[in-house]
């Protein structure tokens, strides 16, 4: 076996392996079309090697000067038959030789993240993860954004009968809230708590959380978050003097795996839960259950509302546009 520089009279060789390798790629990194034109563009002005067994080419790297220092690995692959034979790493010394050459000091290369194997494969020649590129069908990607605002909503209660006080908080951060035209409700003390409803956070649960966590930070009182989210999961959160003591999120990775520590913090603890809302530990345990799917669980709208029954408060199951009309609720308008 040996290694040598390619040229233009290996396009056919080296576009016949390409095709072998689309076949071993998983959707969607497999490719509509093979890479000929770019095959034939690195084999005329950039960096090619192949690697022969009796004259057959059974392997081949592309690569890619991307700046004075840097180089992208655009393809390396050796047919099924000749794996194991050591003529990949081979091929990857004269690359490394041949960049060296002309001033290259790092190198890159795309990986497939499902494929465990290429990845161990590589990072024994001392490359490591640095990058992850996300990919997704337009489709996909454009029903999941058309479910970001939909289904969601959400309130803040806060635990004082002080509702000039709230009233006052509110107004102070609402004007800096971005968009919308309605503006906040703050509705009168129900079971000790005072309900917020906004309408610009009722669509955007990070909102919702920054003007919880900006009134707990003001007023100094005990304050939870509760809201649904897509229609599909249940998020509580607690704050006390603007900082999160326990939060609860229905489908703890619904957005995406979570370190196992993250996950379990995302479970309700009924001890915090207790001490600051009063509810009974054991009813925290009995609704407050996380899983893997929203399938799993009863429909948010219910659990919320379950929810925030066993914590004593009112208002939680709405959010602005069906707020009720409360006597005594004080409007606050967004200049």
């Amino acid at each position: 076996m040996s290694v040598r520089r390619a040229g233009p009279g290996d396009f056919d060789a080296m576009t016949s392996l390409d095709r072998e390798l689309d076949h071993e790629l998983p959707p969607p990194i497999s490719l509509a079309q093979p890479l000929d034109a770019e095959i034939r563009e690195i084999l005329e002005s950039e960096l090619a090697f192949v690697g022969e067994d009796d004259g057959v080419v059974i392997g081949y790297a592309l690569v890619r000067r991307r700046s004075a220092e840097l180089a992208t690995v655009v393809d390396v692959y050796v047919a099924p038959g000749a794996r194991g034979s050591g003529i990949a790493p081979r091929i990857m010394r004269e690359v490394v030789a041949a960049l060296r050459d002309e001033g290259v000091t790092r190198v890159d290369l795309a990986v497939p993240a499902s494929s465990a194997l290429a990845r161990s494969f590589y990072a024994r020649w001392g490359l490591r993860d640095e990058v992850i590129v996300m990919t997704g069908s337009l489709e996909h990607i454009e029903e999941r954004l058309g479910r970001v605002e939909a289904g969601s909503f959400g309130s803040i209660h806060i635990q004082s009968d002080d509702l000039s006080a709230v009233a006052d908080a509110v107004r102070q951060f609402v004007p800096r809230l971005p968009g919308g035209s309605r503006g906040s409700l703050v509705a009168p003390p129900r079971g000790g708590w005072i309900a917020v409803y906004d309408d610009v956070c009722d669509r955007d649960p990070e909102m919702l959380r920054r003007l919880a966590r900006e009134l707990s930070d003001r007023i100094g009182a005990v304050t939870l978050l509760l809201g649904v989210e897509r229609e599909e999961l249940v998020r509580m959160i607690l704050f006390e003097r603007g900082r999160i003591v326990d939060e609860y999120l229905s489908v703890p990775e619904f957005y995406g795996p979570l370190p196992p520590g993250d996950v379990v913090g995302l479970a309700a603890n009924p001890t915090v839960v207790s001490r600051l809302t009063g509810a009974e530990p054991d009813a925290v345990r009995r609704i407050a259950h996380t899983a893997a799917s929203p399938a799993d669980l009863p429909p948010a709208r219910e659990l919320l509302a379950d929810l925030a029954s066993i914590l004593g408060v009112e208002g939680a199951d709405t959010g602005w546009s069906d707020a009720p009309e409360l006597a005594g609720a004080v409007g606050i308008e967004r200049a």
